[in-house]
């Protein structure tokens, strides 16, 4: 048996970092079923029982229900907006490379990747609020916009793989562009369509700033800012805020498990081909 310690130290690396992750995710799952007294008996211990009334209450505290829904609709249409929006554009932007005008939407795209929300969040509010959007429409609007830039960036490189005599073909029998597209070419596209998906439906329904800033009214509140109920100005109850917490992100984990094997494929395709 051959003594390595590079092998040791890559395997201590491995585990040093598996326990960092895991460890709040195992302090989360023990303290959402615990009473307030066992937490503070023993923060890493186990619970004595499963307190299930944790979650009913956290629900009914932050009013899960209606702020599921809220994200559930923001979340769906922002993501329709972008797939079909990024997928046409790339198209056009990869199919007329040769055209100045083509390359420069692609580059200003592309450009928005590096453009972080912070940066123009004063402006843009003052902007909705001049139109009268500070609500659930003007936030998916802001989402579909910053969606499409790694959209594109990610769906020009996938038809780069796609060979240019697929839609010769289907033109020369007689097939519409628009006919092409649809029924021909997006199919194609499916690996890194799903990849999209799942990338930006963990980013939408996790996301607090843009929520925070631009929805005015509390009956618009998604899911994140809702865990605001859980905390006031001199005291937090942690058990009942992991619990919403666990309730909060079980559908993202679910939809990202569900689709986990056509992530990796979809982004490597789409960095180098």
């Amino acid at each position: 048996m051959t003594f390595s310690w590079n092998r040791i130290g890559i395997y201590g690396f491995i585990l040093a970092g598996s326990v960092i992750i895991l460890f709040p995710l195992y302090l989360t799952l023990t303290t959402a079923f615990k009473t307030p007294e066992e937490s503070a008996e023993s923060l890493l211990g186990l619970p004595s029982s499963l307190h299930i009334e944790n979650f009913v209450r956290a629900a009914e505290m932050s009013n899960y229900f209606s702020a599921f829904f809220n994200s559930l609709l923001i979340t769906v249409v922002s993501v329709t907006f972008i797939i079909l929006l990024g997928s046409i554009a790339s198209f056009a932007i990869a199919r007329n490379q040769h055209s100045v005008f083509y390359r420069v939407m692609y580059y200003f795209f592309v450009s928005g990747l590096f453009v972080p929300f912070q940066v123009m969040m004063l402006p843009l509010v003052q902007q909705l609020s001049a139109v009268g959007m500070m609500n659930k429409w003007g936030l998916i609007m802001l989402y579909a916009t910053y969606g499409l830039f790694q959209c594109v960036f990610l769906y020009v490189a996938y038809f780069r793989s796609i060979p240019r005599e697929v839609e010769d073909a289907a033109l020369i029998d007689g097939c519409g562009v628009f006919r092409m597209f649809w029924y021909i070419i997006f199919p194609m596209l499916k690996p890194m369509t799903i990849t999209l998906i799942v990338l930006n439906i963990i980013w939408i329904w996790n996301d607090f700033l843009m929520p925070l800033v631009i929805l005015n009214n509390a009956a618009d509140w998604t899911l994140p800012l809702m865990q605001y109920v859980f905390e006031s100005q001199y005291a937090a109850d942690y058990n009942l805020a992991f619990a919403s917490y666990l309730m909060v992100l079980a559908p993202v984990i679910a939809v990202y498990l569900f689709l986990q094997r056509h992530i990796i494929g979809g982004v490597s395709d789409g960095a180098v081909k």
